[in-house]
């Protein structure tokens, strides 16, 4: 493939030189970002030099999961990590019996009540096939191009248009919620990051040979979509029109701009002279649902639709490499499409994009907001929980290697009892950017303390100076500023709605270089994910304690680690992106994103058991087909029913349309080149 804008490098046909994505990934997902170096200019030790000092403590072996298992639930039943393969897979059939375990190992199941599961064995990263347990059946609730919109046409492969693709489902589904809406229907949300050309445009050469009207179409399919579900007779859920079927486009949408940065100058352009009001909404990545119905979506790598101007802000042009070397970057070629992409033409475009953005799905005529209290970087998503004073907390990670992790306290309390919330409590607050520190008390439970230092307070910068707005639009160099640790890569942020504690997926690093004697690794490729729980249970505080919950990887690699749990006995697990709980049950769901380049394996959904002895115990639940990257868990025990987004399934360096690497979802629409979908997968047998 020649996709070579001026300031990238050729994209190599294989073995990707940086960061553990194939080319094509790195290309299309992020905008070559990991040819660029985004680190944060922070003067603070980076979190993996901190854990070098942590790592070594008996406190580590310990974690928090001892003073946990006390009042925790009791042990499941052990399982070794070769467990029976799961079923290949054919949609809406139920898995045929895996093999037996090894001899003497037993066949337990794993799992939290309603979705008791004997964990599947790893899957080779050739595979093309959806993996589930025996015992349980998998559909495809909608794919790239389905309806959405009620009297939307249906999906033609040769005749895509931009008006047709605002009316359908985006390509590249990530975040998912499915919310109900009474006995026998529901609402399902997806976000739509990003798009392959290469797999969507029949006799595709390269992004700069696109016309208008296909970029369009690209721009088109970003965003998010709603749809309205209805109860089948084989338990499944099933796609039915309504007028809740609506798209949220990078295309024509008209957003909210809210908070303290609308209306300022930063935020001001021809088109919209008041700073109030945004069109689109660009790579929605992860998000979650807020405590009053709505959803919330991170806009992450939206630099890479802009194309650069050497005379334009230094601050856009260093942090997100948008002039390298004094020559712009070309972006994605849509300024070709539409102007408002040029920086050079429209300086504060982009300062427009890269925040939070909130839909309500239950009113179709409400118009979708972007919260500019909560800062502008590469969001991941953003989790909420109401804190035991009532205020609204927001938890966020910036996914770039070297960048940070943030959380939000709104101004305003939710009335009693955590009801009463509204859009509103996003719209003033504190933000907060994290400092992890080493704790060196080999006699504590605890691995190490952290800080949480204010960017803006009682609605004034934090920061010498910078303003108010100039913290909120350029939160990256605000949290260098205050020394705020650089990650390794901090994606999806969430809150156990059991315990409070909250959970950090890092999915890697291949620019950590300093090993410790508890972790050797030379870079940090596999990723890790970390407990935090806040001092005094107090969300608004601004001290917290934190653990390694897992050091991911190859559990033959003695570097790996997994809360003490034997590593034997846990399946492999590499580059943590989602987390995901379900509300009534305990453990912590995890997909991947970057197994098929560290482990050879397809990317996968996994359960981990946060207290007792099985503290720590990785089990993997489902495989995704090859090139796919497992996105968006969405957890209901009590159906048993797991729901993923099977995102940019068949993603390899040479694939193309009419010459694909994967057939998913295995439809007459999918036989020429494979289309990201969202998945329900259902338990069918005791």
């Amino acid at each position: 493939m020649t996709l070579t804008p001026s300031h990238r490098r050729p994209l190599p046909m294989t073995g990707h030189t940086r960061g553990t994505r194939s080319a094509a990934t790195c290309h299309f997902k992020c905008g070559d970002a990991c040819l660029t170096d985004e680190r944060s200019a922070s003067a603070s030790p980076s979190f993996a030099s901190v854990v070098e000092a942590s790592l070594s403590r008996r406190a580590l072996l310990l974690g928090l999961g001892v003073a946990a298992a006390a009042a925790g639930t009791g042990a499941l039943t052990a399982q070794p990590a070769q467990a029976a393969p799961g079923a290949a897979g054919e949609p809406g059939k139920p898995g045929a019996p895996g093999k037996p375990a090894a001899p003497g190992q037993g066949a337990a199941t794993v799992g939290p009540k309603g979705l008791a599961f004997a964990p599947i064995a790893p899957v080779p990263s050739t595979t093309d096939q959806l993996t589930v347990p025996a015992g349980y059946a998998w559909k495809p609730l909608i794919s790239w191009g389905d309806p959405v919109v009620q009297g939307a046409p249906a999906f033609d492969l040769d005749r895509q248009s931009a008006q047709a693709q605002e009316q359908q489902f985006g390509y590249n589904c990530d975040y998912l919620a499915i919310l109900p809406r009474g006995a026998g229907k529901a609402l399902l949300v997806a976000n739509h990051e990003y798009t392959n050309e290469n797999l969507m445009v029949p006799g595709f050469t390269t992004e700069a040979a696109l016309t208008p009207e296909q970029l369009r179409t690209s721009i088109a399919a970003h965003g998010l979509s709603v749809v309205q579900l209805r109860r089948g007779k084989d338990g499944f859920w099933e796609v039915e029109p309504s007028r809740y079927g609506r798209r949220f486009t990078g295309l024509s949408t008209r957003f909210e701009l809210r908070g303290p940065v609308a209306g300022t100058d930063l935020v001001k352009t021809a088109a919209d002279p008041g700073g109030r009001a945004v069109i689109g909404t660009l790579n929605n990545c992860s998000g979650g649902t807020t405590p009053w119905g709505t959803v919330l979506s991170g806009e992450e790598n939206f630099d890479q639709y802009f194309r650069g101007d050497p005379q334009g802000d230094p601050r856009n042009q260093k942090t997100y490499s948008l002039v390298k070397d004094g020559k712009p970057s070309e972006g994605r070629y849509w300024h070709r499409a539409d102007a408002r992409f040029d920086t050079a033409r429209e300086p504060n475009e982009v300062n427009r994009f890269g925040w939070i953005v909130e839909v309500d799905p239950h009113d179709p005529r409400s118009t979708p907001v972007k919260h500019t209290a909560l800062g502008r970087f590469k969001h991941e998503g953003a989790t909420t929980l109401v804190s035991r004073k009532g205020n609204v907390v927001a938890y966020m990670g910036d996914d770039s290697r070297g960048q940070h992790l943030y959380k939000f306290v709104s101004r305003e309390r939710v009335g009693r009892g955590g009801k009463g919330g509204r859009s509103e409590l996003l719209d003033a607050g504190d933000l907060y950017v994290a400092k992890f520190e080493a704790d060196g008390d080999p006699a504590t439970d605890r691995d190490g303390t952290g800080t949480w230092i204010p960017l803006t307070k009682d609605g004034r910068s934090a920061v010498p100076g910078m303003s108010h707005e100039e913290v909120l639009v350029f939160t990256r160099d605000a949290a260098a500023k205050v020394g705020a640790t650089p990650m390794d890569r901090p994606e999806d942020v969430e809150p156990d709605p059991r315990t409070g504690y909250v959970y950090v997926a890092c999915t890697n690093n291949t620019d950590r270089t300093a090993p410790a004697p508890a972790n050797p690794r030379a870079k940090n490729k596999d990723g890790h994910v970390i407990e935090l729980r806040e001092a005094g249970d107090d969300a608004t505080g601004t001290r917290f304690d934190w653990s390694l919950l897992l050091v991911c990887g190859d559990p033959a690699d003695p570097s790996t680690f997994f809360s003490g749990f034997p590593a034997d006995k846990v399946s492999p697990i590499s580059c943590p992106d989602n987390v995901a709980f379900d509300k009534d049950q305990p453990g912590l769901w995890i997909s991947t994103d970057g197994a098929p380049s560290t482990l050879k394996l397809n990317d996968a959904l996994h359960f981990v058991p946060l207290t007792g002895a099985d503290r720590g115990r990785v089990s993997q639940f489902l495989a995704v087909p090859t090139g796919a990257e497992t996105c968006g868990p969405w957890i209901d025990a009590a159906d048993g029913s797991v729901f993923v987004n099977v995102q940019h399934p068949g993603e390899t360096d040479t694939a193309r349309v009419d010459a694909p690497a994967s057939a998913f979802p295995y439809t007459a629409a999918s036989k020429r080149t494979p289309r990201p979908s969202t998945v329900q997968v259902r338990r069918t047998g005791k």
